[in-house]
């Protein structure tokens, strides 16, 4: 037998543990500084955009007699104001109100606007320019101008006082809508309903089967338009419930609160960051949806 048989193997020894290259720090000074270089103007924008929230914020936790102060930082913070807020107002009614105002309205607008869009868009009839045009001129055509005759119309049935002026006309469609879902609408490839077409499928089936699928992120940002529009909506509230309390939505009921409370910005702002919150948290899950309806949206005419 041999000696080289004989002989036992070493074991290996351990591999000796890599030490992690640290990264100077002048290097990673480097990296943020170029970072805060190249995202210079969306640090600023942003700064811009927030610093008036955090005002607001800092400002609902002030006591009334030190918001007349210079003073920017509250001393101390006066959480009593958003539990006063919610005392002093009907606060749940209001939110609840302008809730079935934004819902309603944006079913409606639905309902009505997307097959309106889809016949703009999709089919071919005589008139069709025409009615298009129409449609530019209702967006372009000021409120104040059929508030009056609008307004007779609604007092004759008897629904002045409620939210229901503002939610029913939805249902005949809303020339922004119709719009902006046709111009989305116009860049589905045409192939997709004639093919749908030679399928068996009617316009409507076309429309429920192939367009709808393909169109949710445009339908979406419609509906979150109107939603908002709804939800922030001062004026037409302001003309049909000034006088039912009972029907004020947030954005009129916050109005009101500043005129009673103008001299307590305390309560002003909380009320107003009360207010603004649901509004924010929204958008917040729907922004992915919305930037992208808005992006894909064409310009075709």
């Amino acid at each position: 037998m041999t000696s080289a048989t004989l002989t036992p193997k070493a074991p290996a020894s351990p591999a000796a543990p890599q030490r992690k290259i640290r990264t100077p720090r002048s290097l990673r000074t480097r990296r943020v500084l170029g970072w805060i270089a190249e995202h210079a103007v969306l640090i600023v924008l942003a700064v811009l955009f927030v610093s008036p929230v955090v005002f607001v914020f800092l400002t609902s936790v002030m006591s009334s007699s030190q918001t007349l102060t210079a003073s920017l930082w509250p001393q101390p913070f006066v959480w009593q104001n958003y539990v006063t807020v919610f005392t002093t107002v009907p606060l749940a009614q209001w939110f609840a109100n302008s809730a079935m105002y934004a819902i309603l309205a944006t079913a409606f607008m639905l309902i009505s606007s997307v097959p309106a869009a889809y016949a703009l868009a999709k089919i071919r009839f005589r008139g069709s320019g025409i009615l298009f045009t129409a449609i530019i001129v209702a967006m372009l055509l000021p409120p104040q101008v059929t508030a009056i005759p609008i307004y007779v119309m609604w007092s004759q049935l008897g629904l002045t006082g409620t939210l229901w002026p503002l939610i029913l006309p939805n249902l005949l469609g809303d020339a922004f809508s119709i719009f902006l879902l046709r111009q989305f609408f116009l860049t589905i490839p045409t192939e997709y309903s004639d093919a749908a077409r030679i399928d068996g499928n009617g316009e409507f089936g076309v429309l429920w089967r192939v367009v709808l699928p393909m169109a949710k992120p445009g339908i979406a940002a419609t509906a979150i338009f109107m939603f908002f529009n709804s939800w922030n909506d001062y004026y037409g509230p302001l003309l049909y419930t000034s006088e039912n309390p009972a029907s004020w939505p947030v954005a009129y009921g916050l109005a009101s609160f500043r005129g009673v409370h103008g001299t307590d910005w305390g309560l002003t702002m909380a009320m107003t960051m009360l207010v603004t919150v649901p509004v924010v948290i929204i958008f917040f899950f729907a922004q992915r949806v919305f930037v992208e309806g808005i992006t894909l949206t064409g310009v075709k005419g």
